[in-house]
């Protein structure tokens, strides 16, 4: 099980030559660049259909899907409809301003490639900006890279910050705005200390293209007068990118069975379908489509890449204590992935066996997925439970993981015995 919109860094997509995938899964290069980041293409190998191509000098680059109607997920501001939660994601957006103030070094160009800058640039800048210094914010600045290099947004590696593909989705209309932004920004202080603690590894820049698609969902999108077609789009943005699913009644696009009919299109074709809910609606990945994105068992966070085994124990014991003990108390509905009862972190550390260290880097890589979330209780921390991606579970994929839990939770019971009969 993987998360669906905090991608991986790039690396994980496989080699250059990857990005096309099965030409019999329809999406599938959309759903991998969704689960594992942008596309590594090899010298002249074309982008998929649907998507953009952004060339290195050498011709090698990377495949970004383009949105319709170059649409970005902040159309969801105009809905007041939350995005994808960020951890600190006021400190990830600064350390991103401040890696923006000193990679584009060039206003009169596009933002992506830019240039590299030192991290000690970065974090100078980052301290212009918030006029602190203090070693907590250092620590937070430290881990926003880190966020920001496994999300593709920027490349952080040898001592140098590169602006990352996803720069490049940046529409063109919003550059006049981040050239104002960056000719407001304070520049770099006084230098910062130097940091091992990055990841390793970058490119060398060079000549650089972005070649966009045309007309990316013109035959579906075409037939429908402007106002529609505008629905249509908002509902997309709503249901791929909302931290929760979204209220039909908020998006008339998911109303209308006709319009709907265009949406669920416009999904496929990126291997996604809608998942619904009570009067609510969301996206998922389509079943058959994981065994594709390198993973995972079908459907809904399923595609795409796989938490590690330390990540995988600590999930199943976070299903078992948060759904499959209340389940079986009769507490949660059967179908329900969802739970109000938090399994506590001593609990965690007294059935994983893992180091305290290793319990806490897979429940952060947890928590970055969407797979696992923490709530409180008054001034202590409460505990975990699971996570928003899994509102994106289809049906077929709901049924799937509740067998998983059963032979997890109870290996030898009957019941573990008939899943594993049905399924020789």
């Amino acid at each position: 099980m993987t998360a669906e919109t905090r991608p991986p860094r790039t690396a994980a997509a496989g080699g250059p030559g990857a990005a096309a995938g099965d030409p019999a899964v329809p999406g599938l290069a959309h759903a991998r660049a969704r689960a594992t980041g942008p596309l590594p293409l090899g010298a002249d190998e074309p982008a998929p259909p649907g998507m953009a191509r952004l060339s290195h000098g050498d011709g090698t680059g990377f495949a970004l899907p383009a949105w319709p109607d170059g649409a970005t997920p902040s159309l969801l501001e105009e809905y007041h409809t939350a995005p994808v939660h960020v951890e600190r994601s006021g400190e990830t957006r600064r350390v991103l301003a401040a890696a923006l103030k000193c990679c584009w070094r060039d206003l009169a160009a596009d933002p992506w490639p830019g240039a590299p800058a030192p991290v000690d640039d970065v974090l100078a800048a980052y301290r212009a900006l918030i006029g602190r210094g203090d070693d907590l914010m250092r620590n937070w600045a430290v881990g926003a890279l880190r966020r920001l290099h496994d999300s593709a947004w920027l490349v952080v590696g040898d001592g140098l910050v590169r602006l990352g593909p996803r720069c490049a989705s940046w529409p063109a209309g919003s550059h006049a705005q981040l050239r104002e932004l960056m000719r407001r920004l304070p520049a770099p202080g006084e230098e910062a200390a130097g940091l091992d603690v990055l990841p390793a590894a970058g490119r060398a820049e060079g000549a650089a293209s972005v070649t966009v698609p045309e007309e990316v969902d013109e035959d579906l999108l075409g037939p429908l007068d402007e106002r529609r077609r505008a629905e249509v789009v908002a509902a997309f943005m709503a249901v791929e990118h909302a931290a929760e699913p979204v209220h039909e009644a908020r998006f008339p696009a998911l109303r209308d069975p006709v319009l709907r009919r265009v949406l669920a299109e416009l999904l496929q074709r990126r291997g996604r379908v809608l998942v619904q809910g009570r009067e609510t609606w969301t996206s998922g990945y389509a079943d058959g489509t994981a065994s594709g994105t390198g993973g995972g068992t079908g459907g809904g966070p399923g595609a795409g890449t796989v938490p590690d085994e330390a990540g995988r124990a600590v999930l199943a014991l976070v299903l078992v204590h948060s759904v499959a003990i209340p389940r079986a108390e009769g507490l949660l509905p059967a179908d329900s992935w969802l739970s109000p009862f938090p399994t506590q972190v001593e609990e965690l550390r007294r059935h994983t066996m893992l180091p305290i260290g290793e319990l806490e880097a897979a429940l952060r890589s947890l928590r970055h997925a969407g797979l696992v979330s923490q709530v409180k209780a008054g001034e202590e921390a409460g505990g975990y439970v699971p996570g928003p991606q899994f509102h994106r579970l289809t049906g077929p994929a709901r049924r799937r993981l509740q067998e998983e839990l059963i032979l997890a939770a109870g290996p030898h019971t009957p019941l573990a015995a008939a899943v594993r009969a049905r399924r020789r």
